[in-house]
């Protein structure tokens, strides 16, 4: 296990590979643990890296660092640690939330950004994701499943402060609302696994809306975690992007009839 404190708060990380950086962070359920298959899939060619937010995993509890821009500072401060100068940012859910927070105040930090199932309204969350006892909730979108088992296992050591905590952030913030989506100014790529029940794809009124830098790409089989439910696709896709130009639109994606844009 592989940790580093900052702020004399433990921090725990995990690292695979060499080349160009990428950062995993984690939603609301589960830890680092659950990207294992795509950080094992992108250290080919990439140096992965995946650590555990404030209140999760063999992280610290950090009860004033639970909103989604808290656990922005988090990957500032972990990037300043390990002495990254820019990377790729592959969030989902919360880690989503942060990974756009931080791209949107550090740009000149970030290269790429993947977004998977992030809600991009506090409505699209189903109130179980707020309400129910985690462990209940990884049995909910996880299922039993022994891919799933990373999520299972790590759900019950979060914090559930930390949850809520960013649940507020997200009601009082709107982190992923349209004019804060406009102020990110790099690549960004949009991926829901549509049989998701806990966050709701947006709407293909919402989409139309999205810069063109952005881009949404559905996966039409998968629940919660893409990651997981279709691995092999979700890391051909991650392949894919990370491939692309830096600085050039995932649009660009279209080019792969595998990729153009599917909401219904």
């Amino acid at each position: 296990m592989s940790v580093i404190f900052l702020s004399n708060r433990i921090v725990h990380y995990e690292a695979l590979g060499r080349g160009r950086p990428l950062l995993f962070l984690h939603g609301w359920i589960g830890s680092w643990r659950y990207w294992i298959p795509a950080m094992q899939a992108s250290s080919t060619a990439y140096r992965s890296y995946a650590l555990d937010l404030w209140g999760f995993g063999d992280t610290s509890r950090a009860h004033d660092s639970y909103s989604p821009e808290q656990q922005a500072d988090l990957v500032e401060a972990f990037m300043q640690s390990m002495g990254i100068a820019k990377l790729a940012l592959i969030g989902h859910g919360l880690g989503a939330l942060a990974a756009l927070a931080f791209a949107r105040r550090s740009p000149a930090l970030v290269d790429r950004v993947m977004a998977v199932n992030c809600p991009m309204a506090a409505r699209s969350i189903n109130s179980r994701l707020r309400t129910d006892p985690l462990p209940a909730l990884a049995d909910w979108l996880a299922g039993k499943d022994p891919a799933s088992e990373p999520v299972r296992v790590d759900a019950p050591k979060a914090d559930p402060q930390a949850v809520a905590a960013s649940f507020s952030a997200l009601d009082q913030t709107g982190v992923a609302e349209s004019a804060m989506l406009d102020e990110v100014p790099i690549p960004c790529l949009f991926v829901h696994g549509l049989a998701d029940p806990a966050i709701s794809p947006p709407p293909d009124a919402r989409l139309d809306q999205l810069p063109s830098r952005f881009h949404f790409i559905a996966l039409e089989q998968s629940g919660h975690f893409p990651m997981l439910d279709e691995s092999p696709r979700f890391n051909r896709l991650l392949a894919d992007f990370l491939a692309l130009d830096s600085g050039l639109s995932p649009r660009e994606l279209q080019l792969k009839d595998e990729w153009k844009r599917r909401v219904r």
